[in-house]
């Protein structure tokens, strides 16, 4: 089965221009069985499926759950928890890596790093805290991320051969000519989040490839050092701000990690 495992959606992110039915259109007509829904913490997008995803239209196509999470010290990390669990702590960015996988784990979720050789303020492997322990603690790794440069991704896929993880590929689509642009097959049935966590825990092989974005202005932007600091400064800043809010979800949850 063919995925796209990192797409963003018109009803869950701000930037993107593409709804989860257009997603859906495009990914079928390009042979895909399904795609994962990864807004930046939030759970909107998913929500909008569940009310659309018993359309007959829809019925031969998968469509998973997960977020990227903006955490305070390792970038953005994919995460995916089972079937109908949307934890609320996961939509308060944050959260130190430890923490979310304490998290992540005790609610039998899987998590690996979004393009972790990329762009400098939001890639796992240029964060200082990052090590051996936390990476062996990664249940996959994106190997593959259409906006990231050739060696970026060959990084990537290194990093993952080297600690035995799975390799997960996706377009981090925002716009429709981006859609489909990297695949991940599976040689397993993967028909939800269920079965997507279950093929990861055991092991099962993946194929992942793609195609590498030409540089724009926007990802130029994003490399210079400016464009560095000023989303650290903006997301450890917000991240400051809407602590006592997250807080306040960790104290709801039934265990303190």
């Amino acid at each position: 089965m063919k995925f796209d495992l990192h797409c963003h959606t018109k009803e869950g992110s701000i930037d993107s221009k593409v709804s989860i039915e257009r997603y859906v259109r495009l990914l079928k007509e390009k042979g895909f069985d399904g795609f994962m829904i990864t807004d930046h913490n939030s759970y909107k997008g998913c929500r909008a499926w569940d009310r659309i995803s018993k359309n007959p239209e829809f019925a031969d196509f998968t469509v998973l759950k997960g977020v990227e999470y903006d955490t305070k010290d390792a970038g953005h990390i994919l995460v995916v928890m089972p079937d109908n669990l949307y934890l609320r702590i996961l939509n308060v960015r944050g959260m130190t890596l430890r923490r979310l996988l304490k998290i992540v784990h005790r609610f039998g979720g899987i998590l690996g790093p979004a393009h972790p050789f990329g762009v400098r303020s939001s890639s796992a492997m240029h964060f200082r805290k990052m090590n051996m322990d936390l990476i062996e603690r990664f249940d996959f790794i994106e190997t593959f991320n259409t906006c990231e440069s050739t060696t970026a991704n060959e990084l990537s896929q290194q990093l993952a051969d080297k600690y035995h993880l799975t390799a997960f590929g996706g377009s981090d689509a925002h716009e429709e000519k981006y859609v489909g642009m990297a695949e991940t097959v599976f040689d397993s049935v993967i028909t939800c989040n269920n079965d997507l966590i279950h093929a990861v825990k055991a092991g099962h092989p993946t194929y992942v490839k793609g195609m590498v974005r030409e540089m724009t202005t926007k990802s130029k932007r994003k490399e210079h050092w400016t464009g560095v600091w000023g989303f650290k400064l903006y997301n450890r800043g917000l991240a400051k701000l809407i602590s006592p809010y997250r807080k306040y979800h960790h104290m709801k949850m039934p265990f303190r990690s």
